[in-house]
């Protein structure tokens, strides 16, 4: 196949090249094939923090989507804003997460557990105290 997206041979184009966003990559093609993100587990709220010169120090390879979520982890962000704001599904997101914490090139912080949250009647009491004041 040609690189303007003719297969070269009856002049049919494909689909694997998109005008707006370039050449379509998908998902699997960015993780290495695979779906999981291994031992480590990112939950919707988790919070990640690039660690300092996290890409200097780094002992992987470092993927152009790995340099993207490092950037947009120099400050405390949750897994589900980075996979908005990057574009990319949520297991993609996970799986690059994986490789990153292993290399230490990023910290995480999980969100809490239901235990620690207020009880129902303790957030009913606040917005009733937030209401009349």
């Amino acid at each position: 196949m040609r690189a303007d997206g003719r297969d070269g041979g009856a002049g049919e184009t494909h689909d694997w090249l998109d005008d707006d966003a370039g050449p379509l990559v998908r998902s699997f093609a960015l993780t290495g094939g695979r779906a999981t993100p291994g031992a480590a587990t990112f939950d919707l709220l988790s919070y990640v923090t690039a660690a300092p010169f996290a890409v200097q120090r780094s002992t992987i390879h470092l993927q152009p989507e790995h340099r993207a979520i490092l950037a947009r982890a120099r400050d405390p962000v949750s897994v589900a804003e980075l996979a908005s704001h990057l574009g990319y599904g949520l297991g993609v997101v996970r799986v690059l997460l994986a490789d990153l914490l292993e290399a230490g090139a990023i910290s995480k912080i999980d969100a809490p557990s239901g235990d620690h949250l207020p009880d129902d009647e303790t957030l009913q009491a606040v917005i009733h105290g937030l209401r009349t004041t």
